[in-house]
């Protein structure tokens, strides 16, 4: 074989490892928080949206989240501004990881996203001083879990409940704490959920700035949820 055949070979060969398809492993989503997540259903349009931009058969979703809880509930470094108590109880953090681990075990994943709607009860518990170092180290602490530097992480920020902040002190605080976590990163992005608080609620009731979303709100939030995600998976 002369050497201007033995090129062309190789740049076939090339071209033709270039078309073959690719094996990237399948998308992982990971939903959690409290109330306003653990009401979310991602069947009704999460789960939809991102099946129809990757495939059925290259996404796992996986939700674990209970209503009324603080974050110290998942993040286990968590601190009180002043004073010992109350402590952290990491209890729904390793609740998660069991449905983690179990929806990959033996699985190819070509990425992972976070997906966090919580804060509500660190505002009324005015624990808003610490909320940012808190939610920056629960990213971390499932960043290090997973053995990943490259985790994605969409944050549904607090709705327009409580702008004055009078049932809820930190309500504005934490709010802007949401923003700041979801801009310091190019992986990072948030949600607006002000006009998803309106309208008829589960059980029929017309509901305005609500603390809880509406049956129609949380469609849209698993849309908005989904868009971020999709964006965030394929700017990798």
């Amino acid at each position: 074989m002369n050497f201007k055949l033995f090129v062309l070979n190789i740049l076939l060969i090339t071209a033709l490892a270039s078309c073959a398809p690719k094996q990237p492993g399948k998308h992982f989503f990971i939903l959690s928080g409290q109330s306003n997540m653990a009401r979310l259903n991602p069947d009704d349009t999460f789960t939809p949206a991102i099946e129809a931009e990757f495939g059925a058969e290259n996404c796992i979703v996986v939700k674990d989240a209970l209503g009324g809880q603080p974050i110290r509930r998942w993040y286990r470094d968590w601190k009180p501004k002043d004073g010992l108590e109350p402590k952290a109880n990491p209890d729904l953090y390793d609740s998660l990881m069991v449905k983690v681990f179990a929806a990959i075990e033996n699985e190819k994943v070509a990425s992972v996203t976070f997906i966090w709607m919580q804060g509500e009860r660190d505002a009324k518990e005015k624990h808003g001083e610490v909320y940012e170092a808190s939610l920056q180290g629960l990213y971390e602490q499932l960043s290090t879990n997973l053995k990943r530097n490259d985790i994605n992480f969409v944050i549904g920020r607090l709705s327009d409940y409580d702008m004055l902040n009078e049932k809820y002190q930190h309500w504005t605080m934490i709010r802007d704490i949401q923003v700041k976590v979801a801009e310091s990163d190019a992986r990072f992005e948030w949600i607006n959920t002000d006009d998803l608080n309106d309208g008829l609620n589960n059980k029929g009731i017309e509901i305005n700035n609500d603390l809880h979303m509406s049956v129609d709100g949380y469609k849209v939030m698993g849309e908005r949820f989904a868009e971020k995600a999709i964006k965030l998976v394929m700017n990798k």
